[in-house]
């Protein structure tokens, strides 16, 4: 198949769905077609990659606080076994308490003053009625406190039990999720390089494409560099020009689309979010006819795919399977949103 043919099919489908009536099941027939199918299936990879990199981070959240959680259910444990063990040190005045009153212990001035047989008696034992009225008032006030500290503290223990277990099942239900996910990605990455194994070297060369657009001027792009901006970012970018994709992939030698933002990013000391998704909600909005070099451009409706705007309606990006880190149209990728970071 000729070079022109295979930039054609690319530049028109490279992020689109299959031409209409197609059965992506169907093997290919054609050069033309076998392009195409590599181009589907690569798509969809990509789009199962992003996916795959959201609920890990999803999942990683979920562990935080599920650790969390575990943290407080012990801390509270030990707070409400501590409140438990103060309300056991009571309990031998609560108990010798409630068995005098039971038998009907003489505790109050009236029997000291019926029991006396002199006024300085009755002093005497008023005097130490006061003493173990007050003691044993004390002592039960006590042991309501404790009472009291250690009901709230189980409260919050079976409180911190619930979390935890909420946590822990959202943490599992999420990894399951991520499971599927990375099932998913493996089948269709498994495709993808079968699609690939089927095309001539010419193909593969003309799926490849150039690194640069016809005309495109690096150097007078990257004039006037600030450091710390966008445009400084995609210079950085750019120094990767020719660095193949891998579903994954953060660099510094390969990377998938997000992948390559976020290394872009830290180089000029800025820490973006993992993936196209999360990117989409960093920075600030920029509206599509102000964009200056160095933005990040997102597309599709899912926004699986991102790349930084290189001017004049280009993008530097990490494309899809088989084909470099390169400069290309934008026009070619149905546009979504831009942030300034």
């Amino acid at each position: 198949m000729g070079g022109a043919f295979a930039a054609g099919v690319l530049a028109a489908t490279l992020y689109g769905g299959s031409p209409a009536g197609a059965d992506p099941a169907a093997l290919p027939t054609t050069a033309g077609e076998a392009v195409q199918r590599m181009v589907d299936l690569s798509r969809q990879s990509e789009q199962l990659n992003q996916q795959a990199l959201d609920v890990q981070t999803d999942l990683d959240a979920k562990l935080v606080l599920q650790h969390e959680a575990d943290v407080e259910l012990a801390e509270s444990t030990e707070v409400a076994d501590h409140a438990r063990e103060e309300v056991r040190k009571f309990q031998p005045v609560v108990d010798r308490t409630v068995i005098a009153a039971y038998q009907g212990a003489r505790t109050n001035r009236l029997f000291a003053v019926l029991t006396s047989n002199s006024p300085q008696q009755l002093l005497d034992q008023m005097s130490t009625l006061d003493v173990l009225s007050t003691k044993t008032s004390d002592q039960m006030n006590l042991f309501k406190s404790a009472t009291n500290a250690a009901t709230a503290a189980e409260s919050a223990a079976r409180a911190a039990d619930n979390k935890a277990r909420a946590a822990a099942t959202r943490a599992d239900q999420v990894r399951a999720e991520l499971e599927s996910k990375r099932a998913g990605l493996s089948g269709a990455i498994a495709q993808v390089v079968s699609a690939w194994g089927t095309l001539s070297a010419k193909d593969k060369t003309a799926l490849a494409g150039s690194p640069f657009p016809p005309g495109f001027d690096r150097d007078s792009l990257l004039q006037g560099l600030v450091p710390g901006s966008g445009t400084s970012a995609l210079a950085a970018g750019l120094t990767r020009i020719g660095d193949p994709y891998v579903w994954g992939a953060t660099g510094p030698g390969q990377f998938d689309c997000s992948g390559l933002v976020q290394w872009a990013f830290k180089q000029v000391g800025k820490t973006v979010p993992r993936t196209s998704s999360q990117q989409a909600n960093y920075g600030t909005p920029v509206d599509k006819d102000d964009l200056q070099p160095g933005d990040v451009v997102f597309f599709y409706s899912d926004i699986s795919h991102v790349g930084i705007y290189a001017g004049n309606g280009l993008m530097l990006h990490a494309s899809t399977f088989g084909v470099p880190v390169a400069v290309a149209p934008m026009s070619s990728t149905p546009y979504h949103s831009a942030r300034r970071y």
